[in-house]
């Protein structure tokens, strides 16, 4: 099996676990677990922002992934392996067009959108792969595709710990 379709098996995966996490939440779905939180909802959405915004990289477009100084993408090319193998994440705040207002208004709206998003995030990922290129961040520059599907593997991983059965420690 190429390094790429494991990655994205393991995001597919990790996906289908927030969505059944999320959709668990049941009548809790549009209701953030705390103030300040977000609900179910928002955070399926904020995924799937991600993996957008990894599709518009992919194809060379501008993405709504923070820029961050290019002199500063070494060192924080040494954090981004690090979050590979971590098993927990960093605390932080994220952009505001990655930050919803709301997120999809039933479990299966949640669940369409999510599966249309990675869809495309994995035919991205994909053509960069088969094609031999880096993936072109503006966090932390060029790193290679199959390392970019297990950082966002791990940011599903990170904020799926943060629907309620799992902030409830359930």
């Amino acid at each position: 099996m190429r390094e790429i379709d494991g990655a994205l098996a393991a995001s597919r995966q990790a996906a289908e676990q927030l969505l059944g996490d999320a959709e668990a939440s049941g009548p809790a779905w549009g209701t953030p677990r705390a103030p300040g939180k977000w609900s179910p909802s928002q955070i399926v959405e904020h995924i799937a922002r991600s993996l957008d915004a990894t599709v518009a990289l992919a194809n060379g477009q501008p993405s709504t992934f923070p820029k961050l100084p290019a002199i500063a993408h070494p060192v924080l090319r040494i954090v981004f392996r690090r979050l590979l193998t971590a098993k927990s994440w960093p605390k932080g705040k994220t952009t505001r067009a990655m930050n919803p207002e709301a997120g999809p208004p039933t479990p299966a709206d949640g669940r369409t959108r999510l599966h249309a998003a990675h869809a495309r995030y994995e035919a991205a990922c994909r053509e960069l792969a088969a094609r031999g290129v880096p993936i072109r961040t503006p966090m932390f520059g060029a790193v290679p595709v199959a390392d970019f599907v297990r950082f966002m593997e791990q940011h599903m991983r990170h904020h799926g710990r943060q629907l309620p059965r799992h902030a409830a420690g359930g």
